[in-house]
């Protein structure tokens, strides 16, 4: 089976060689680059499994290169994990909005960088979660067609967004979704919902959930995901 292929796109030196080295010894491919026209050069000619990317790079930056890549027919399926100091909170959102598939914040642990490429990679080999299909995590079973929750056998009624909701991060457990990614998602002609009504119905679906409320997490500074 041959070895997936990740490019490294990171400008300083000490950090890609980390990058690249752990990476290497969990059997990966890797090529790295120190700027974002040769990330884009070598993601158009050899289609990597997947990408890391540094936001902070001279010359074409990180950003453009996410949304270069993300808005070209050959290359929008590759995913794209963004690389980036903790303090770029704007940035992340932003580059999750583009179409990146997760972050890593500086300074970050090689375990949980493995881990995250891991989840990312394993992401992309999946089937995706069909609408109608029943989701359940543990106790907590979700009915699309009957539009129906259950905790522990129990209903729970939820509002009509407070359901569409939970049905959207829980068909992509783990993931990351800022704001405006679920208001695209959950609003309806006739139901607006707006960046901060979202928050508000956080709260409510986690009250409604009771112990199963903590399955939701706040990423601070983005957004919110559900528990894998």
């Amino acid at each position: 089976m041959a070895k997936e292929h990740i490019l490294v796109v990171e400008d300083e030196e000490d950090i890609l060689e980390l990058v690249r080295y752990n990476l290497a010894k969990e059997g990966y491919e890797v090529t790295s680059v120190t700027s974002g026209e040769d990330g884009l050069g070598i993601a158009r000619s050899k289609l990597p499994d997947l990408v890391v990317l540094d936001l902070m790079l001279p010359g074409v930056d990180g950003l453009d290169v996410c949304r270069l890549l993300k808005t070209d027919p050959k290359t929008k399926h590759i995913p794209i994990v963004i690389l980036t100091a903790r303090s770029e909170e704007a940035d992340i959102v932003t580059g999750l909005e583009l179409g990146a598939d997760d972050y890593i914040t500086k300074p970050f642990s090689p375990r949980i960088l493995i881990a995250r490429v891991r989840v990312v990679l394993r992401r992309r080999s999946e089937e995706p979660v069909p609408e109608t299909a029943t989701l359940k995590r543990g106790d907590l079973v979700i009915h699309p067609g009957r539009h129906e929750v259950l905790v522990k056998d129990k209903p729970v009624e939820l509002t009509y967004s407070e359901f569409r909701i939970l049905h959207y991060l829980a068909r992509h457990p783990g993931w990351v979704f800022t704001r405006s990614q679920i208001v695209d998602a959950v609003r309806g002609d006739d139901y607006p919902v707006t960046d901060r009504s979202v928050d508000v119905q956080i709260v409510g679906l986690r009250k409604k959930l009771g112990s199963y409320g903590s399955f939701i997490e706040t990423v601070r500074g983005v957004g919110y995901r559900l528990k894998e």
